[in-house]
């Protein structure tokens, strides 16, 4: 009687084939979570023939504290009025009447001690080493809504049927078509021009 032999080959031949075609399986349907960012757009570089001086009285101060307290032009200030404040500043229009930085716009207290004008007004920003996340994107938040008010408004005045950010957000649609983001583009630079978002962060605190 003969005798068997080993135990069986079994055939690996396709099993590469199948690695390759559940790898193709899971890159196709697996979903990759990613957080949500600050949506900024930083200005080219660019070179400077002269340096340019900034009044001290253009430029809004905001700290932030690593237990999250706010000292806004060096003032404690509770979250819930840095959106006012930061629409006082940026509307004040404190330049005087006739010269070239006069904003006929403006609709702030055209206090000469505050800003002269929302192209020349700067928001520095500095938070602490320590501060929360949450905290920083909530100021964020907050001074970026002070900058859609003011946008909104002048949407408005300017006779538009929709405000800043329902034009921000229709322009950013994957479905509107070219025709109308064309249009919108025109419209959403046009009110930026009047109120450019100009958001500088400092240095953080490293102590």
């Amino acid at each position: 009687m003969a005798r068997r032999g080993g135990a069986p080959e079994v055939n690996a031949g396709s099993m590469a084939d199948i690695a390759f075609l559940l790898l193709i399986f899971f890159l196709v349907t697996t979903t990759i979570e990613t957080d949500a960012g600050l949506d900024r757009m930083l200005p080219p570089l660019e070179e400077l023939e002269e340096q340019v001086l900034i009044k001290q009285k253009n430029i809004f101060e905001v700290q932030v504290s690593e237990d999250g307290q706010l000292l806004v032009e060096e003032e404690l200030t509770p979250l819930t009025e840095l959106k006012a404040k930061a629409i006082a500043f940026l509307d004040n229009g404190g330049a005087p009447q006739g010269s070239p930085n006069y904003c006929d716009y403006c609709k702030g207290e055209r206090d000469p001690e505050s800003s002269d004008d929302p192209v020349k007004a700067i928001i520095s920003l500095k938070n602490d080493r320590k501060t929360k996340y949450s905290v920083y994107v909530t100021v964020q938040n907050e001074l970026v809504a002070a900058y859609n008010e003011l946008r909104n408004r002048e949407a408005k005045r300017l006779g538009y049927n929709m405000s800043f950010t329902e034009m921000d957000a229709e322009y950013s649609n994957q479905e509107t078509s070219d025709e109308v983001k064309e249009k919108l583009k025109v419209r959403i630079k046009q009110i930026q021009d009047l109120f450019p978002m100009k958001l500088s962060e400092a240095e953080t605190n490293k102590n």
